[in-house]
């Protein structure tokens, strides 16, 4: 399979978070990727854009968030970019379950949750664009790192 790259531009709102589900959906079907990895692929790009909209964006809807499918041979990534303020990957501290249950806190989980779902989560920053990068890997592919 020759690589491909998909583009898909939102606007930074959740109401836009369906149609991205659906970009991720099309293309990862479309390259033949299982039901399981699909859904796996469409919840971690779902946190991952959310996260953008609320932590990089502060929750303002006049920014945009542009997602990449690039479909290789062995391997799908979705790259999601933005220009909010950046996620200090090196500060990220995964939650304690326990506490936040008997503090009855909600949320906190979204980088937790894409680093289970998708078989590599990168982060960088260039400039004023953050990138996060979420690859899957084809089941009979030899390079899996979570």
């Amino acid at each position: 399979m020759a690589r491909s790259v998909h583009t898909i531009t939102i606007p930074s709102a959740t109401r836009y978070l369906e149609d991205v589900r659906r970009f991720v959906r099309r293309h990862a079907t479309r390259a033949e990727f299982s039901v399981e990895t699909v859904n796996a692929l469409q919840l971690a790009v779902d946190e991952a854009c959310a996260n953008v909209i609320e932590h990089a964006y502060g929750g303002v809807e006049s920014n945009s968030i542009d997602v990449d499918v690039v479909v290789k041979r062995d391997c799908l990534t979705v790259r999601i970019r933005d220009e909010g303020e950046p996620f200090i990957d090196a500060a990220y501290r995964e939650p304690d379950i326990f506490e936040y249950a008997s503090k009855k806190k909600s949320g906190g989980f979204g980088v937790h949750l894409m680093r289970k779902l998708a078989d590599r989560v990168e982060y960088r920053s260039r400039g004023k664009s953050n990138i996060c990068c979420l690859t899957m890997y084809r089941q009979d592919a030899p390079q899996k790192n979570r």
